[in-house]
């Protein structure tokens, strides 16, 4: 088993920026692909970034290209998301997922067997 648990969010000011981790404990050779989803109250679940092992490979759903950065430290087996120039419209719940293999592209949540709880980010206007 693979266990994940998000912190960083909170609520902020458009315009602002949060930095949201991912911790991961367990079977951690089952974390070969990361990736951060979103959530918005009656939306589905989206893909938001996703990473490789070696962080060789990155991947962003195009609403935050050139905003937000996936990156993760193997050695803390965390990964990262730094978002800047939050907009409102992205108030979501945050949530992290790992898979053990390689699978591309990377953004259907069904390929990821482990989840965490999810983080919450409000962006207000």
């Amino acid at each position: 088993q693979v266990q994940l648990v998000e912190s960083g969010g909170g609520l902020v000011q458009a315009g602002g920026s949060l930095r949201l981790s991912c911790a991961a404990s367990g079977r951690t050779d089952r974390t070969y692909t990361m990736a951060w989803f979103r959530q918005a109250p009656g939306k589905e679940r989206e893909f938001v970034a996703g990473i490789s092992w070696g962080g060789g490979s990155t991947y962003y759903a195009d609403s935050g290209k050139g905003r937000f950065t996936i990156s993760r430290d193997n050695a803390k087996n965390t990964v990262y998301l730094q978002m800047n120039s939050l907009k409102p419209e992205e108030t979501a719940v945050y949530y992290c997922a790992s898979m053990g293999s390689l699978v591309m592209p990377p953004q259907a949540a069904r390929a990821y067997g482990y989840w965490g709880q999810g983080t919450q980010v409000t962006v207000s206007s």
